[in-house]
């Protein structure tokens, strides 16, 4: 590793850590937006089954949200394991240099049915089904109470 590598993949940290974190903090916001919109719906203007829509809408959305903040992740911890100076713990074709992000990204995308089918993963991983899962149990509890 050149010397001016530990500086590089330091640098490529902090960027990637603090896109993390606010990937985190607009995962939050879609789901207090979620919970905001479907109570106005629900009990406001006591729509019918537009909230349920809304509310899957919304989950996919966090999903697909989580979904590029795991791949952030997935960078993270390869820079993280070359700054320990540890690249054989890597995954394949992960490139330990620096500044290989859009690299990493576009060889870990899949086509079409594996991107859905990685979104929807992503959504029902408990912490982003959360509280999508409950508005929806709260919209179909009011359908057939009313």
């Amino acid at each position: 590793m050149s010397d001016e590598q530990p500086h590089i993949l330091q640098s490529e940290w902090i960027t990637l850590q603090n896109q993390f974190d606010s990937y985190e903090k607009c995962s939050l916001a879609i789901k207090l937006f979620n919970i905001l919109v479907c109570c106005i719906l629900v009990f406001v203007l006591d729509t019918k089954l537009w909230p349920l829509a809304v509310v899957a809408i919304l989950w996919l959305q966090d999903g697909i949200w989580k979904t590029f903040q795991n791949r952030i992740g997935r960078r993270l911890e390869v820079v993280e394991r070359a700054i320990q100076g540890n690249p054989n713990h890597m995954p394949d074709n992960a490139s330990h240099m620096g500044m290989q992000f859009n690299l990493a990204w576009n060889q870990s995308r899949p086509h079409a049915v594996g991107l859905v089918s990685e979104y929807i993963k992503q959504a029902l991983k408990p912490t982003v089904a959360y509280p999508h899962v409950v508005l929806m149990a709260l919209v179909i509890g009011e359908l057939y109470v009313n």
